[in-house]
């Protein structure tokens, strides 16, 4: 449908009249009522003046839109005779579909005198069989095909010779080609029971401690430092439920454990560093650790280690007592990296003393 545009009062007075009135059939009534929401009418002011409530408006705006889709497709005069009668429920049904698809099921739909449910079940049919990578045996790309495969593929699953038969009735009722009709006939004699498939169960797990979910803290980099290369991280935000986070800068991110220390962060980064570059001595080897700073901790306290500069350089400090310094955040956590076990240990065979 084409773009209408705005309005004179002349003109949108018109419309609301032929409304009132219902002139014309239902295709003009939802062109009426498309023109005059497109000019900035709402459904509630246009029901206020006409009757037609924003539902129905809604219908029958939709139904007339595809209504000239089958025009515009060629349909034959009888047909879109058929649907300006009271159809454009049925009509309605069809939107789903692309403008061939539409014809073809509008026409199934006349020949088979469908009323709205049902039509919406043949669009909804045809339009899945249309997704299949081809056409199952025996059944040709058709709505009515469509239906009687769908009817003979379920028929075959019951074991109850009532549902069954009323599901062989119903294919013979909608089978288009020969074909079709006779693989549901078939089923007349053949009693063999094909067993549905089932969705296999969904992989579903429900965090249910706060150590389950991660969270994503920017790394500054590796000391050497400074404090403008501090300043220059964003910090960032989870959103729950799931910490989910969004960030535009450059930098590296890592993902910690939902311990309580990072967890309770409000301004979180993490750190690179030689453990010997830490402000006490831990027991080990030298190696490369993680330390997380929350910047908004910037208080001192006798019991913590803080991030500091001094002489344009990053370091961690302890202070005894309250220091003359800026103390740029809180050391909350200091990660060392996962043990290496050596597998290969293992594949040796064991040597023993006699």
């Amino acid at each position: 449908m084409n773009e209408h545009p705005q309005l004179s009062p002349e003109q949108a007075n018109q419309l609301l009249r032929s409304l009132l009135e219902k002139q014309g059939s239902w295709v003009d009534w939802g062109q009426a009522c498309y023109q005059l929401q497109q000019a900035g009418y709402n459904g509630q002011s246009i029901f206020e003046q006409t009757g037609f409530q924003s539902s129905q408006q809604n219908l029958i705006i939709v139904a007339s839109q595809v209504y000239e889709s089958l025009v515009n497709t060629g349909v034959a005069e009888e047909v879109l005779s058929y649907y300006r009668g009271p159809k454009s429920d049925v009509l309605y049904e069809l939107r789903i579909l692309n403008q061939d698809q539409r014809a073809i099921v509008a026409e199934l739909a006349k020949e088979k005198t469908l009323e709205a449910t049902e039509a919406k079940e043949v669009a909804k049919t045809f339009q899945a069989f249309n997704r299949l990578s081809q056409v199952p045996e025996a059944f040709t790309n058709h709505p009515g095909d469509a239906m009687a495969h769908q009817c003979w593929k379920q028929a075959r699953q019951k074991k109850d010779l009532q549902d069954r038969t009323r599901l062989i009735a119903k294919g013979l009722k909608f089978a288009h080609s020969a074909t079709a009709r006779s693989a549901i006939e078939k089923l007349l004699m053949d009693f063999t029971v094909v067993p549905a498939r089932s969705a296999p169960l969904l992989p579903l797990y429900r965090l249910e401690q706060e150590s389950d979910i991660s969270r994503i803290i920017a790394v500054v980099g590796s000391l050497p430092l400074s404090q403008n290369d501090l300043n220059r991280v964003e910090n960032l935000v989870g959103v729950d439920p799931f910490n989910v986070v969004s960030y535009s800068g450059t930098g590296s991110l890592v993902s910690l454990p939902g311990w309580q220390a990072i967890l309770k962060a409000d301004d979180p980064v993490a750190i690179l560093c030689s453990s010997d570059r830490l402000p006490k001595s831990i027991p080990g080897p030298t190696e490369t650790v993680l330390v997380v700073v929350d910047r908004s901790l910037q208080n001192w306290d006798v019991n913590s280690y803080f991030l500091v500069e001094e002489n344009e350089e990053l370091m961690f400090k302890w202070f005894e007592e309250d220091p003359n310094t800026t103390l740029l955040g809180q050391i909350i956590i200091v990660v060392r990296p996962k043990k290496i076990f050596d597998e290969n240990n293992i594949l040796e065979p064991w040597q023993m003393d006699d």
